[in-house]
């Protein structure tokens, strides 16, 4: 069986976030992504770790977007698909930048995230990160998001702070 070869691309965001109990915040310090990985059955893929910045979306510049994309980008060249973590409120600007900087990907590149931390019991984190190991697996080339239980391809794609989660710009309410 060949194994598919995945890069998971870390930039921090929600998802990774956890609680500093002697400051009483979540914070973007250390990433969980390897303990959710361990809770995972993945069969036939092989997951090559890019962490590459661990911070909230909200703090990222236009140069860590560029950053991110270009990163993308190199690794897109290099595997059978590309996992990017991401923050949510600025996930939509890295999406955006990935399509302007590769418009000729020969591989699906995800983009994913969380509302909630992986810490938190009422996440979503688990579940939008296996969304976008199975959607890099089976998508055709192109830019995504995979969260809640939809695939959403850039351009065009926008965060719904009323909903809580991505949609298509016509669908913002």
């Amino acid at each position: 069986m060949t194994r598919k070869r995945i890069a998971l691309i870390s930039t921090g965001g929600t998802i990774e976030k956890t609680y500093d109990e002697l400051r009483g915040v979540l914070t973007n310090e250390v990433s969980v992504l390897d303990v959710m990985l361990a809770s995972l059955q993945l069969e036939g893929v092989s997951i090559a770790r890019v962490a590459l910045m661990n911070k909230d979306s909200l703090d990222m510049s236009e140069v860590d977007h560029q950053l991110i994309a270009e990163t993308a980008g190199v690794h897109a060249r290099a595997s059978d698909g590309v996992v990017i973590v991401h923050g949510t409120d600025r996930l939509a600007n890295t999406g955006e930048r990935l399509v302007a900087v590769a418009p000729d990907l020969r591989v699906p590149v995800v983009l994913t995230g969380a509302m909630r931390p992986y810490v938190m019991r009422t996440t979503d984190a688990l579940q939008n990160l296996t969304e976008a190991l199975l959607a890099v697996q089976i998508a055709p080339p192109g830019v995504y998001v995979a969260m809640h239980n939809r695939l959403l391809r850039f351009p065009g794609v926008v965060k719904d702070p009323s909903r809580g989660t991505f949609v298509r710009k016509d669908e913002v309410r």
